[in-house]
């Protein structure tokens, strides 16, 4: 069980959340987010990042090809699409080699299978609730609904995951949810992390993985 922390925008925050070292860093290039990443994180600081911690830029319906210069400025391993961005559009990017995280936002309408048409071109799915906000809305979806995705692409589960949480998502048992997505219920402030409560919430992660190696 992988963990990405999403949505920082602040470099001191940022070192001490590398020492914690999740899986995933989120950084947001959506200008309307509280947590934009601005001017106050540059390409220079994600090129120190370690090499084992996969750098995610998050985009909302976003011009290809600025996605592509900022992909390419900063190095990311991943760009995140988190709004209304189509399979056509998942294609464009996957034919530059640019590997892909698709966001859907789920609700109790939600249908699964609207999904199938961007496996070809996607690595990872993320699947959200919701809400009025791109992401960050700080609510859970009714996670019982995951038990209706039965495609073979792994997705990250995200939405209003708190400390918690943990013992609950080791109880979900759905075979290709390969990540937790954590972001608004572990900030002191939009864009700054709560380092120990992330570091404890990692540990947690770290007993389940164990003990489901163990069983």
């Amino acid at each position: 069980m992988k963990l990405k922390v999403c949505g920082l925008n602040n470099p001191d925050n940022l070192w001490k959340l590398v020492k914690v070292k999740p899986d995933y860093i989120g950084f947001i290039f959506y200008k309307k987010s509280k947590r934009y990443v601005g001017d106050q994180i540059s390409s220079k600081d994600l090129d120190q990042i370690p090499k084992n911690i996969k750098r995610v830029g998050v985009f909302v319906n976003e011009d290809i090809e600025l996605v592509q210069r900022i992909k390419k400025q900063y190095r990311l391993d991943y760009v995140q699409l988190h709004g209304d961005e189509n399979q056509s559009y998942c294609a464009r990017l996957f034919l530059k080699r640019i590997p892909i995280i698709k966001a859907f936002s789920i609700d109790e309408s939600f249908d699964f299978k609207s999904v199938d048409a961007y496996t070809p071109f996607c690595s990872y799915f993320l699947f959200d609730t919701k809400g009025a906000l791109h992401g960050g809305n700080g609510v859970k979806f009714d996670w019982t609904l995951l038990n209706n995705y039965n495609f073979m692409l792994p997705f990250f589960l995200s939405g209003g995951i708190k400390s918690g949480d943990a013992e609950v998502i080791k109880n979900l048992s759905l075979r290709m949810m390969c990540g937790i997505d954590i972001n608004s219920q572990f900030e002191t402030e939009p864009g700054v992390k709560d380092i120990s409560r992330v570091q404890a919430f990692k540990q947690k992660l770290n007993r389940i993985n164990t003990m489901s190696y163990e069983n």
